[in-house]
Order: C-alpha cells, then sequence, then structure tokens
C-alpha cells in the first residue's frame, strides 16, 4: 500500500510539472528564438536551456519550503495564490497572449530556461508539490521532465516535421485547460489546508 502511495505520489507530480511547462507545445516559440541559429550553436543554447533549467528547480526543491517560512507563508495560502497565477497562465495561454521573445544574446539561459521553462508555473508547481507528494517524488518528477525536454530539444526539428505549427497550437491549447483544472484543484486544496488550520 505505502508502494501505491509513493507511486501515486511521483506520477501527480510528473504529470502535473509535464502540463506546466509543456515542451512539446513550446515547439514553436523554441525554433523561433533559434531561427537564426546553425545546427552547433542551437544546440549549445538548448544544453544551457536544459541545464539552467536543472539548477533552477533543484534549488526551488530544496530550498522552497524554506523560503516559505521565512516569509511566514502557509502552504495553503501558498496553494491558494499558486492556483490563481497558474489560472491567468491558462487564460493567457488559450487567448494566445502569453509569449514574449527575448533579445537573441543568452537565449538559452532567458528566456528559455527562465521564464520559458522553469516559468511561474513550474515554480508554483513544484514549490506546491514537496508539500503535497514529498521531496523525493518531487525531485524525481524533476529530473523525469527535464529529461523530456532535454529529448525534444534534441529532436525538436523531426518532431516540428511530424506535428506541424498547427498540431504544436492545439496541444499548448489542450495543456492550458489542463493546467486550469490543476489550478482549480490547488485553490481547493489550499481552502481545505487552510479549513483544518483553523485559519476560518
Amino acid at each position: 500500500m505505502d508502494g501505491l502511495v509513493a507511486l501515486g505520489g511521483f506520477a501527480e507530480a510528473l504529470v502535473s510539472l509535464f502540463i506546466v511547462i509543456d515542451p512539446i507545445g513550446n515547439i514553436p516559440l523554441f525554433l523561433t528564438l533559434t531561427k537564426d541559429m546553425d545546427s552547433g550553436e542551437r544546440r549549445r543554447v538548448f544544453k544551457t536551456a536544459v541545464l539552467t533549467s536543472i539548477a533552477l528547480l533543484l534549488i526551488l526543491a530544496l530550498l522552497g519550503r524554506q523560503i516559505l517560512m521565512f516569509f511566514n507563508i502557509s502552504l495553503g495560502e501558498f496553494m491558494i495564490a499558486g492556483g490563481i497565477l497558474l489560472m491567468i497562465i491558462a487564460v493567457k495561454i488559450l487567448l494566445g497572449g502569453w509569449r514574449e521573445e527575448g533579445p537573441p544574446e543568452s537565449v538559452g539561459a532567458v528566456p528559455l530556461a527562465c521564464p520559458l521553462i522553469v516559468g511561474p508555473g513550474a515554480v508554483t508547481t513544484t514549490i506546491v508539490l514537496i508539500g503535497t507528494v514529498g521531496f523525493v517524488n518531487t525531485l524525481l518528477a524533476v529530473v523525469v521532465n527535464l529529461s523530456l525536454v532535454w529529448l525534444v530539444l534534441r529532436f525538436i526539428e523531426p518532431i516540428n516535421r511530424f506535428l506541424g505549427r498547427a498540431g504544436s497550437e492545439v496541444i499548448a491549447r489542450v495543456m492550458a485547460i489542463l493546467i486550469a483544472s490543476i489550478a482549480v484543484g490547488y485553490v481547493f486544496r489550499g481552502l481545505s489546508t487552510l479549513e483544518k488550520t483553523g485559519f476560518f
């Protein structure tokens, strides 16, 4: 039973982070930001993006709860705030107005790694998951998801030819609906947590 609970927690963390990071839906933007680069330069930029993303999410996984404690923020409060933030992100994705291209220099770190791969949604989701499914499950989910991101970036050109821009855009919209569903769940779980602690 404990093993099934742990597996369920890992699966929840894995799916939640995958939906929020959405590497498939972001393929058109990945390509747009590197359109003037040759294949070698593009690979170096993608490597920088993945390594930076790993560093950011690992720091959050290790220090996320301590950051909340330092600012005296309860998990319930953070879940509600995070749920609202995720809902805003989902709406922006559905409206098609959330993407902004940054300057060509340092594209690997900004904006590919942050805020595209490790944006507000991934930050919120990582910290919340640590409190709900545990550190180990969240850490494993981070590693697996960023490995999937690396695979997408490694084979981005054949994937893009297979899906086409329209296919990637459709996936992005479907992911947005799922993000909104996760957001609603965070808000209700946050309210439930605050109620149990006698907040109201």
